[in-house]
């Protein structure tokens, strides 16, 4: 089953990382992987501390993608369809049963992954497993593949008075 979370609001990321913990408790094998973050937020060290769970992410991603040369675009895109292939291979090898794909969406709509890859892996992978997809925007393809489909929505948050993100609450 695909659940996606998705919207403009504080939450998808922690929504995904609270299933992760609950499957891993539970005896799944998770997959945890981020795109467009290269693994520095704070929830990455507890994850990988997790038996069950395995952490895979995009230490290219060294600064947000409008800041981006087309180079490290180019190595980025690289590496995200690296990811796609391995979490691909560990759900065919049964080897996970839950497979968190963080900013997946962002990677997808901004080009970032190829995207005739990431088809494929949405027709032929979904049976294979639970996925969760998160980020903002996702397309009309995603949105009818979706089993759960969650809208986070800011109706307020700290940034609309410029207090910026901080460690441990948002990243």
């Amino acid at each position: 089953m695909l659940h996606i979370y998705y919207g403009n609001g504080k939450g998808k990321t922690t929504a995904s990382v609270g299933l992760a913990i609950r499957a891993a408790g539970a005896g799944m094998k998770v997959a945890f992987l981020q795109f467009l973050k290269n693994g520095t937020s704070s929830e990455i060290s507890i994850l990988k501390a997790l038996e069950n769970i395995t952490v895979i992410c995009c230490e290219e991603c060294r600064k947000f993608t409008f800041a981006m040369n087309d180079l490290e675009k180019a190595e980025v895109t690289h590496r995200h369809n690296e990811m796609l292939k391995t979490v691909s291979d560990l759900l065919s090898e049964n080897a996970v049963q839950l497979v968190v794909l963080d900013e997946f969406i962002g990677a997808y709509n901004k080009k970032l992954i190829d995207t005739e890859l990431a088809d494929a892996f949405i027709e032929n992978d979904l049976v294979k497993g639970e996925i969760v997809m998160t980020g903002r925007d996702p397309s009309d393809k995603l949105i009818k593949y979706a089993d759960y489909l969650t809208e986070m929505t800011a109706v307020k948050h700290p940034f609309d008075k410029g207090i910026t993100a901080r460690k441990g609450i948002e990243y």
